[in-house]
């Protein structure tokens, strides 16, 4: 590699995370100065490997839990009936990370940093309050949780099993993942992707103890999980009591205004849909497939093995989107229009061609999924045979994904919540009902790649339409707050 390369790749990677670890200010990234390429590595890259993590959390139990002698099929199925409730937990965790984050990074962008301050200890509040709410409903209505979300007869017991030792640790869930994305929001990418890191690589390594050498099996599993994000939870609180950060935890301000958490909840919403919308079609999936299989376990954990095949795709174009936010909604909140079009232009390109890429491997090579879950040969087969027409629309997930993220940077609550209905509730869930009708179980197949397609085409219509509308809106508005108070925001280096 050239000297020039290594040395770019120094800066922009490994002497950031040194620097935001170490809590060297002087080194600390400015979203307003910096260079948008050089940006864009410093706080996307962790983003996207945090999301990789991420995935290993739901990939490696999986892994681990088909691989138990004798039930490994069964209890395969019975993780993929409860991985939606999981989502619908993880869900309320975006709900408020994911909509204060970035309301907290334009208000910095505004050089208000007491309104971002404000902002994070209300989504403090929430995230507890969830968190306890949730426990409860869970704990309470495992089982017909379970039977509601289309547990074959086979697999119910080891789905209610997990479900129940996960309800446990759902306040360490909402801490891990809702408070994440208030770190990444201050150019703290380093910190957030140890959040996940050190989780992950706990989970990894708890595993294999808890579910072969303890035999424990899937509760093995679900405790694995559950401590792990524990010790993310604890990571993620911790940093807010250090000097550097820009909000920190403070109990005099855990009564929040009502118009503070209304607009928390309301940007939020795309996400939270996003995440409740996907459990939705898993219960539809589950439960069509059941009933137009005959109860064939097969069929759902061959659903099971594709749906992980989505989530390699879209996490990790997640984690671009949800990288650049900060450095999307501070200029934006400053009303910098030409850093905002430069940062979409990088990333639109990125994320077309990880898209892309793995559209294609799944076009030419469905059966590396079905070999990565150790998938018996009946359930091989089912990969092999509907897979490229199940992940037919994921290279339109570059839209889909990523810049529906950006447009929750930009504050555009009502045309992400749109966005985020269309793809599954609008298209996906009445194809899954129809298309059976024509194809049989495969039609439960076709309906993801159709949804996917038409949903990322019209997301990135949208968004390219409405860019130059929303940025010229923003110029106006930060204009007239310049001639009120007499301030530029905008200082050119």
């Amino acid at each position: 590699m050239p000297a020039g390369s290594c040395r770019f790749f120094f800066d922009c990677f490994f002497l950031p995370c040194y620097n935001d670890f170490m809590s060297v200010k002087a080194k600390q990234i400015d979203l307003g100065k910096d260079k948008i390429g050089r940006l864009i590595v410093r706080l996307a890259v962790p983003a996207v490997v945090a999301q990789i993590i991420n995935l290993l959390y739901n990939l490696v139990d999986r892994m681990y839990v088909s691989g138990i002698r004798d039930v490994g099929t069964e209890a395969l199925a019975g993780l993929g009936v409860v991985f939606p409730i999981t989502l619908i937990v993880s869900a309320f965790a975006n709900l408020v990370g994911l909509g204060g984050a970035p309301l907290a990074s334009i208000f910095l962008g505004e050089k208000k940093r007491g309104e971002a301050e404000k902002v994070f200890n209300a989504g403090f509040v929430l995230l507890i309050l969830f968190g306890i709410v949730l426990t409860a409903a869970v704990l309470i209505f495992c089982e017909p949780l379970v039977r509601a979300f289309g547990a074959p007869s086979s697999s119910f017991s080891y789905g209610r099993d997990y479900l129940f030792v996960y309800g446990i640790g759902t306040l360490f869930v909402m801490f891990s993942l809702g408070l994440n994305p208030f770190i990444t929001a201050q150019g703290f990418s380093f910190t957030s992707m140890c959040t996940v890191l050190i989780g992950a690589v706990l989970n990894i390594g708890l595993d294999p103890i808890f579910i072969y050498v303890l035999d424990m099996g899937v509760k093995g599993a679900a405790l694995a999980t559950i401590l792990s994000q524990a010790v993310s939870a604890v990571w993620a609180v911790c940093f807010f009591f250090r000097k550097n950060t820009a909000y920190r935890i403070r109990p005099q301000m855990f009564l929040p205004r009502l118009k503070t958490v209304g607009r928390i909840l309301f940007l939020g919403l795309s996400p939270f849909i996003m995440s409740v919308t996907e459990s939705a079609i898993q219960i539809v999936f589950n439960n069509t497939l059941t009933y137009w299989s005959g109860e064939n376990s097969d069929y759902t954990a061959a659903l099971t093995i594709m749906l992980s095949a989505i989530q390699m795709v879209c996490l990790p174009l997640n984690g671009l989107g949800s990288g650049v936010q900060p450095l999307v909604s501070y200029n934006y909140g400053r009303g910098d229009s030409e850093r905002v079009r430069d940062t979409v232009k990088y990333v639109t390109i990125v994320a077309l061609c990880g898209s892309t890429a793995v559209w294609l491997l799944s076009l030419l090579a469905p059966q590396v999924y079905g070999y990565i879950f150790n998938a018996s040969p009946s359930v091989m087969q089912i990969i092999k045979k509907y897979t490229p027409y199940f992940m037919a629309g994921t290279v339109m997930f570059f839209a889909q994904m990523t810049l529906q993220n950006v447009f929750i940077a930009l504050n555009q609550a009502k045309i992400s919540i749109f966005l985020a209905c269309l793809r599954k509730v609008i298209l996906l869930i009445p194809l899954c009902f129809l298309l059976p009708y024509a194809f049989g179980a495969a039609g439960v197949f076709y309906s993801e790649g159709i949804a996917d397609a038409v949903a990322g085409i019209v997301t990135a219509v949208t968004f390219f339409v409405m860019l130059p509308r929303i940025l010229k809106k923003r110029e106006t508005a930060v204009a007239a707050m310049q001639a009120e108070n007499g301030t530029n925001i905008i200082e050119k280096s």
